[in-house]
């Protein structure tokens, strides 16, 4: 650890003392980059400044993963073994760096170094994947494990395929879109068209269209942005919600890396939507090139009048800050995210009152996902109509597919809602690798169910998707084939969810754990008289009786296995 300068600790913290605690976060960042890690020193320099118990600090610093309480390396190692590296070899790339470095605990330290085993990095398409530093690598092999460590090896980017684009157009070059080709290619088109209607003219034309929340829950935009819109309330606030963490999700990275400008716009157009003044992109903190992307893009659209005051001569004023997460899945649920904003542990709200009512900071707020805000610059610049013209009459535009695992061409997918699933795979992806036969596809990532080779002609739609109970999700395509040890995999979700429980609500936080311990018995054959019916019970308290979305689908995928392939459970 660099020695700690009182000076340098006082300057970097007078920049966020301003704000008080909804500056914790990036506060907390900051003087990690510096020191390396959070010692008792440096966490009461930052309650001090910002006017935070040191107590809170603390429990802010044990809640997040990317913060460090205690000593790390100079680098740090973060190998992916969730579902999509661990079928690629995740597990055999953090043994091997382990032993390059010679240490053999979860969390290690050796010299300049400390290695994690990680969830999820949003890298699914170019599995095994990891972060050294701030560095991002795919496509890792066991045998590279001394490069690995150096940061080197093959840069992911995005892998882009459709056939109607019109979110992805401009992605695919392995490079951000500058704010000069945005604009060549209709960019900002769509605000210049909102800012010369009413608001509540916009929300119609975003109502009309159909448009969904992409994030999983299906919510219609239009009917979240007018509750916000009409609410009472001192402010208003319109976030995007950037912590895409589902395992096995890569779609947003994508966008955000490549298009930043797509939401940007959409961001924009949404916040005179509802009439807000003050936005946020809550981005994760796995995704140092998306954050870089999305900076950049900040700076060009405030230079160029799209963000600031005044946009465009017409009297709008709306700033965005953008704040980086620090390791939690939990955040991805909104009021979890409210809150980590606000400078406290992610732990998610009751609900009601919901966000539209009182969401940031006590007041009106909207949010929706990165996908989901790339399709408004076409609906607004377009019109309803024309954005109906692709998919289907309960699921009107395109759907970005995440495809990964033993599939020919891992990567992001657009198509029109409405193809089917052997469209999707076999036409479009390559069928499964090495002329292999398909065992199962795990849908809607950690947090969604399997379905099995006779669905392969399951539309891919809400209602088409909903008629053969699986769930459409934040758009997980995970190819399983017939070499797989599915309980593997299951044990994989097991450890992903007692992970990443936030322990608020006890259903979730002993039955992710309960759940856990049945599945590491599965895995090595020695299960109990009762354990399916035990498996059973569990997954049902948890879904039934959580808090919040986490906990409500803990078990969906375990308790899909368990409906489809009971004598795994036997």
């Amino acid at each position: 650890m660099a020695e700690i300068s009182p000076t340098l600790l006082r300057e970097t913290l007078s920049q966020y003392a301003p704000q008080g605690r909804t500056a914790l976060l990036p506060a907390l960042h900051a003087v990690q980059t510096i020191y390396g890690y959070l010692p008792e020193t440096v966490a009461t320099e930052v309650g001090k400044a910002l006017g935070v118990p040191l107590a809170d600090v603390h429990g802010v610093i044990k809640f997040y993963n990317l913060f460090y309480p205690e000593p790390v390396g100079k680098t740090v190692v973060q190998v992916c073994t969730d579902p999509a590296c661990a079928l690629a070899g995740g597990d055999e790339v953090l043994q091997a760096v382990r032993q390059h470095l010679g240490v053999d605990h979860e969390k290690a330290t050796a010299g300049d170094y400390t290695v994690l085993r990680s969830t999820c990095l949003g890298l699914c398409e170019h599995a095994p994947a990891l972060l050294v530093g701030q560095t991002a690598i795919g496509r890792a092999q066991a045998s590279q494990a001394a490069e690995l460590c150096q940061g080197h090896g093959y840069r992911p980017q995005g892998l882009v395929y459709g056939e109607q684009r019109r979110l992805t157009v401009n992605c695919g070059k392995g490079r951000a879109t500058s704010l000069a080709e945005y604009e060549t290619s209709g960019g900002y088109r769509g605000l210049r068209r909102a800012l010369e209607i009413s608001s509540s003219a916009l929300i119609a034309e975003v109502k009309a269209s159909g448009l969904v929340g992409r994030g999983g829950a299906a919510f219609p935009t239009g009917v979240k942005w007018e509750g916000a819109a009409q609410a009472p309330g001192e402010a208003r606030y319109m976030i995007c919600n950037a912590d895409e963490s589902e395992p096995g999700t890569f779609k947003d990275r994508v966008m955000l890396e490549e298009d930043p400008h797509r939401l940007l716009e959409g961001l924009v157009i949404a916040a005179y939507a509802i009439g807000a003044a003050k936005g946020y992109i809550y981005l994760r903190g796995e995704y140092p090139q998306a954050h870089k992307s999305l900076n950049a893009a900040i700076l060009e659209a405030r230079k160029a009048g799209y963000i600031g005051e005044n946009i465009l001569g017409t009297g709008f004023n709306f700033e965005i800050d953008l704040r980086l997460g620090a390791g939690a899945y939990i955040c991805g649920e909104e009021t979890a995210l409210f809150e980590a904003i606000e400078g406290k542990r992610g732990y998610p709200r009751l609900k009601p009152p919901f966000p539209t009512t009182y969401g940031l900071f006590g007041q009106p707020t909207a949010i929706n996902n990165v996908e989901t805000l790339c399709n408004v610059p076409f609906i607004i610049e377009y019109g309803a109509a024309a954005y109906r013209q692709l998919g289907t009459e309960k699921s009107p535009g395109t759907k970005l597919f995440c495809l990964s695992g033993d599939v020919t061409r891992p990567g992001l997918y657009e198509t029109p809602f409405g193809v089917s699933l052997r469209h999707l795979l076999d036409d479009l992806a390559g069928g499964v690798r090495d002329g292999r036969k398909l065992q199962a596809i795990l849908f809607g990532g950690a947090a969604g169910a399997f379905a099995t080779p006779d669905q392969l002609d399951s539309e891919m739609s809400f209602e088409g998707l909903r008629a053969t109970g699986l769930p459409l999700g934040s758009g997980v395509v995970l190819v399983i084939d017939e070499t797989r040890d599915l309980r593997q995999v299951l044990l994989g979700l097991g450890r992903f969810f007692s992970h990443e429980s936030c322990g608020k609500c006890f259903p979730c936080q002993i039955g992710t754990r309960r759940q856990l311990e049945i599945l590491e018995r599965i895995a090595v054959g020695k299960t109990l008289p009762g354990d399916a019916q035990r498996i059973f019970d569990v997954g049902l308290t948890m879904t039934d009786a959580s808090l919040c979305g986490l906990g409500q689908t803990a078990a969906s995928a375990v308790l899909s296995a368990l409906r489809i392939w009971p004598e795994i459970f036997n």
